[in-house]
């Protein structure tokens, strides 16, 4: 098996095409290049510690109040921050999802981690069943919506009464929508709205998937509640967001016509590889995001491998195991790649 503890791993091999991350297929947009080459002008000076203009920019992009956004390098290190913040002593992780959540709260010496498994049988789904999961003595729940790997959207009247029962209870609850800006209709799965009544609810985003900004590190929290915010800013060090990934995520936030352009492309396009994939006999599950999840040969990953493309073998996800995969949707003519390799492969397996 190819192991990959994420996607993206690119540097330890000959890849010709990189399926495993899940980035806008527009790439990085040319006013967000701009805004880089002109904070290297500007690489003599600390950037602003407090990203004021940032957070100035997502308020106005997000309607709601400056205090309410706490910015990171990447979403990655809000996550660290949330379990380093919060010391929890048990915590709730829904299953299969993203490993840096848990990696987060080993790190902060979790002491007991409960799982909430969406089992295959219906379709790896979240359902109404995780309520019962959700008691006093949990402190920190970790939930990502789409779901990576699965992409699939957790059902918005679902998620309310999963953030209400945080907020009677006294929960803490991180919800990361890092991929909901790529959805067909982001508006209908977020939970912005509810974030001004729910102080223990923190929302996580991130440019590095809406805007192919992986390199630049930039993601925020979106949080009304000041105790989380001073608490999860305590944990993280001085100038943590670098000159270039603030002016870059000033530029980005201006890109609204970029997204639309982006969800058109790839609702096309994932509709596109979806077909392909079941043609060729693959078990594909009915993601809404920009990646899609299927089953498919146990060594799947490392025949892609073999002709310099890099797919997701999600068989390092816990409640997953050997022979589920995630590929990115891409353009045209890279899905069409992509294809052209699946087939040659399944071929020759059936040819043995």
């Amino acid at each position: 098996m190819l192991q990959q503890e994420h996607g993206g791993e690119i540097y330890t091999g000959n890849w010709r095409l990189d399926f495993s991350t899940n980035l806008n297929p527009l790439g990085l947009p040319d006013s967000v290049k701009a805004a880089v080459r002109r904070a290297s002008e500007l690489a003599d000076r600390y950037p602003d510690a407090q990203c004021l203009e940032l957070r100035r920019a997502l308020s106005e992009a997000y309607a709601l109040p400056e205090s309410y956004f706490l910015c990171g390098s990447g979403a990655a290190e809000l996550i660290m921050a949330a379990a380093q913040a919060l010391k929890p002593r048990r915590a709730l992780l829904s299953l299969p999802s993203f490993s840096e959540y848990e990696r987060a709260l080993k790190s902060a010496g979790c002491g007991e981690i409960l799982y909430y498994s969406c089992e295959k049988s219906r379709g790896f789904q979240t359902g109404e069943d995780i309520l019962n999961f959700i008691s006093p003595d949990i402190d920190l729940i970790y939930l990502c919506n789409p779901a990576n790997p699965t992409g699939l959207v957790t059902e918005r009247e679902l998620l309310i009464r999963i953030a209400d029962r945080c907020r009677d209870l006294g929960v803490y609850l991180l919800l990361d929508e890092c991929f909901n800006a790529l959805l067909p209709e982001p508006g209908t799965a977020t939970l912005l709205d509810q974030v001004t009544g729910n102080p223990r609810l923190m929302i996580l985003n991130a440019f590095t998937k809406s805007y192919a900004m992986a390199g630049l590190r930039l993601g925020f929290g979106i949080s009304s509640g000041r105790e989380l915010r001073e608490k999860m800013r305590s944990c993280l060090q001085s100038w943590n967001v670098s000159l270039p990934a603030q002016l870059a995520g000033i530029a980005a936030l201006e890109e609204r016509e970029y997204l639309e352009r982006a969800r058109k492309l790839i609702f096309e396009e994932r509709l596109f590889l979806k077909e392909k994939l079941q043609r060729m006999g693959l078990s594909v599950y009915d993601s809404q995001a920009n990646y899609l999840f299927f089953e498919g040969p146990e060594d799947l990953a490392e025949r892609c491998a073999e002709e310099g493309i890099l797919i997701r073998d999600c068989g390092s996800y816990r409640g997953l195991g050997p022979g589920y995969f995630r590929v990115s949707v891409k353009r045209r003519e890279e899905n069409e790649a992509l294809c052209a390799c699946l087939e040659r492969i399944l071929r020759s397996g059936a040819d043995h």
